[in-house]
């Protein structure tokens, strides 16, 4: 029955006319707002925040392109959603040649998100604004959407601090390299720039990208959810290889009054994946495979209720 249900809903996505504007926020932000012709009233506006790293406002980056939020931006916009999923600012700063690596802050990704919400309050469109994060971008969003936001779905977001990831990674991958990396992480804590003389280290702890993580580490998910006062969805893949769904039930626990939704073989960049790692990734560069329909009926549900 629930391959029936699969079946007959996903021509729901195609039957509103989707439009896309490019929308300019300021000189750093830009990205696409996706609407309808049919919003007979003020329709809900979803702002998508993407994950880590240079990934632009369609889930892509220049080694991976998997089209993952312009596919989700595409199947929650119907007669009464619009969506607007943007660039980084990195992107800006590098067309513009002002980028520095050593300059960037977790914190400008918290005030972009801000800022987007003020410029679409403003214009007084929208009935309701939601803030969906993925991956990092969970905590940016659930950061900003504090007395700004509606709602906030969190999408693949982790549920500890990132030095916490970073040192379960590593015990799993170099074992012998644990001791040194939560020594650095302490002194990273204290807000303390370290010196790395282990070559092994020398990538994940480069001098310019310290302040980055000085300012991001701080940040314990499960305490800043529980700063908010809105209607929380929290979803997570059961074969997603990047962050496991224990990250998105320590989020659960952290706010018991949310939704938590674990998808069946959903991954990292939002399709159906086997959970052998080399599949898994081979999806992450195939931009024409659809994104699980249940990510989308669970999101359109939680927007629906609110």
């Amino acid at each position: 029955m629930k391959h029936l249900l699969i079946l007959f809903f996903i021509p729901l996505f195609s039957i509103c006319q989707i439009k896309t504007q490019d929308i300019e926020i300021n000189s750093l932000i830009k990205g696409t707002l996706f609407s309808t012709e049919k919003n007979a009233k003020k329709p809900n506006l979803i702002i998508l925040i993407a994950g880590s790293g240079p990934t632009d406002r369609n889930g892509n980056q220049q080694q991976m392109q998997t089209n993952s939020l312009k596919l989700l931006a595409e199947g929650i916009t119907n007669a009464n959603n619009s969506v607007f999923s943007y660039d980084k600012r990195l992107f800006s700063l590098i067309k513009n040649n002002t980028f520095n690596e050593k300059d960037l802050n977790f914190e400008d990704g918290i005030k972009d998100v801000k800022d987007i919400i003020s410029y679409f309050k403003l214009q007084k469109k929208y009935s309701k604004i939601i803030i969906a994060g993925h991956s990092e971008g969970s905590l940016i969003g659930m950061i900003a959407a504090k007395n700004n936001a509606d709602a906030f779905i969190s999408i693949a977001g982790a549920g500890r601090p990132a030095d916490e990831l970073i040192i379960e990674q590593i015990e799993k991958q170099t074992p012998m390299l644990v001791s040194e990396v939560k020594e650095n992480f302490t002194s990273l804590k204290k807000g303390e720039v370290i010196e790395i003389k282990n070559p092994l280290l020398a990538t994940l702890f480069r001098e310019s990208i310290q302040p980055y993580m000085i300012s991001w580490i701080k940040y314990n998910p499960q305490e800043e959810i529980k700063n908010l006062k809105v209607p929380i969805l929290i979803i997570n893949g059961t074969n997603d290889i990047q962050v496991s769904q224990k990250e998105a039930k320590l989020l659960k626990v952290a706010t018991p009054t949310a939704k938590l939704v674990i998808i069946d073989n959903m991954n990292h960049v939002l399709k159906n994946a086997s959970a052998d790692r080399m599949e898994n990734l081979s999806t992450y560069n195939n931009p024409d495979l659809p994104i699980v329909p249940e990510l989308v009926f669970s999101i359109l549900n939680f927007i629906k209720a609110l």
